[in-house]
Formats: C-alpha cells, sequence, structure tokens
C-alpha cells in the first residue's frame, strides 16, 4: 500500500513514526526521573528522623563517604530541584511531540482522505 502513496505522505508517515518513538523514549526518561525523584524524597525523609549529630555516609562512584546530615540535605534537596527542572523539560518535550504527532497525523489523514473514497 505505501508503494502507491506520494512520496510526501510516505514521508510524513516515516516522521511520524519517528515522532511515536520519540515520544515512547521520552516517557521512559520520565519515568526514570520521576523513580530518582521519588527515592530522593526517601533519602530526604529518612534524613529528618535522624539526631542532627548522626553520621550519615553517602556513596561517591565507588567510594562511601562520611558527610553531615545537614550536607546531606543540601545535596538531596539540589537532587531533587535538578530532577524536578529535568522533569519539566521532559513534559514540555513531551507536549510538544504529542502536538507534532497530532498535526502530522491529521495531514495525513486529509491527504489520505480523498483516496479512501
Amino acid at each position: 500500500m505505501t508503494a502507491e502513496l506520494p512520496p510526501q505522505i510516505q514521508n510524513q508517515i516515516a516522521q511520524l513514526q519517528q515522532i511515536q518513538q520519540q515520544i515512547q523514549a521520552l516517557a521512559m526518561q520520565k519515568s526514570q526521573v520521576e523513580a530518582m525523584q521519588k527515592e530522593s524524597k526517601m533519602a530526604l525523609d529518612e534524613l529528618g528522623r535522624l539526631a542532627d549529630d548522626a553520621v550519615v555516609y553517602r556513596n561517591v562512584g565507588e567510594l562511601v563517604i562520611k558527610t553531615s546530615k545537614e550536607e546531606s540535605i543540601t545535596k538531596l534537596k539540589d537532587r531533587e530541584e535538578t530532577l524536578s527542572l529535568r522533569l519539566q523539560s521532559i513534559s514540555r518535550q513531551e507536549e510538544r511531540l504529542t502536538s507534532r504527532f497530532k498535526q502530522l497525523q491529521e495531514q495525513i489523514q486529509q491527504a489520505l482522505g480523498p483516496r479512501a473514497q
């Protein structure tokens, strides 16, 4: 069937498929960022339950470093903020791609409309 379609429509269909793949990749990224955000929140909650003078260790690469509760809280809050910004960015990209997907879909349907009859 695609052999009968004009090159422009074939190109639009290819773009549509590519956008769909990008949307799926963004959904996976979003899920990963949300999971990291949840981990950071859980860690912050746990730190909140500790005494102010508690000894805290954190992973840095393959090392485990002794640190203060305050420093750990600061780093986790920074991480949460970074993840939140990343999530907003992913959401904006998703919105743009979804909009472009719908636009292309409509163009293809309009172009194929007369052919289908």
